[in-house]
């Protein structure tokens, strides 16, 4: 895996190409929207999905985790699809969770789709978290006036991008910074997006920002002038 060094705040971060930050010297790792038991909920609703979404986050999860054995894991909100999701987990996924959990500082950061977690689920909860110059929350938080947010790491917005290239137009999952603030792509397996460049995420950043679309293996910077926006 190559990832992608970026500053922010004053802090030296990594992107790596699976959808996570990392903060070597805080020995933390970042994920954002696991979605976990989204299956399960649209099948409640008569939507039938494969029902392998939690199974196939964790094995991804799992490996990040190996890769970087870190201290502390913040999941950046809506880990669970609904606030049922944890009661709908298999008993292997709960065990899973468990031990991946297990000797680490592991936050349930509390998103829209899940504003409350089960206490049993191991790790603890928090509506956001501050470590040093950095705030970790679900969604991004506007300005107030004429002074910046700084040192911010979202989730929500799942964003994506688009570029056209020599062959054809390529699209995916991405992070996106603009040096201030940093939006992370979607973890969950089954996770949908919205295009960097709707005025729900650009409007938020400043003129200049950076799209990192997820490669296999590696990361693909562009900048705001290189995208497209995706169709409908």
């Amino acid at each position: 895996m190559v990832t992608a060094p970026i500053e922010l705040n004053g802090v030296p971060l990594l992107l790596d190409p699976a959808g996570a930050v990392v903060w070597r010297d805080g020995g933390l790792v970042v994920v954002a929207d696991l979605h976990l038991e989204k299956g399960s909920s649209f099948a409640r609703r008569g939507t039938m999905l494969p029902p392998y979404d939690t199974q196939a986050t964790l094995d991804r999860l799992a490996r990040l985790l190996r890769r970087y054995q870190p201290r502390t894991v913040v999941c950046l909100g809506d880990s669970f699809h609904d606030p049922d999701g944890p009661g709908r987990l298999a008993p292997t996924d709960r065990t899973r969770i468990a031990a991946l959990a297990r000797g680490r500082d592991w936050i349930w950061i509390t998103g829209n789709h899940d504003p409350v977690l089960a206490a049993d689920i191991g790790g603890r909860s928090a509506a956001e978290l501050a470590i040093g110059p950095l705030t970790f929350r679900h969604e991004a938080r506007r300005a107030a006036g004429p002074v910046p947010v700084r040192g911010e790491v979202s989730g929500h917005f799942h964003p994506k991008a688009s570029v056209a290239t020599s062959a054809r137009r390529v699209s995916g999952r991405c992070f996106v910074t603009d040096g201030q603030r940093l939006i992370l792509p979607a973890f969950g397996a089954f996770a949908g997006g919205l295009d960097v460049l709707d005025p729900a995420i650009s409007g938020l950043l400043r003129r200049q920002f950076l799209a990192f679309l997820l490669g296999s293996d590696r990361l693909f910077a562009f900048p705001r002038e290189q995208l497209q926006r995706r169709a409908a």
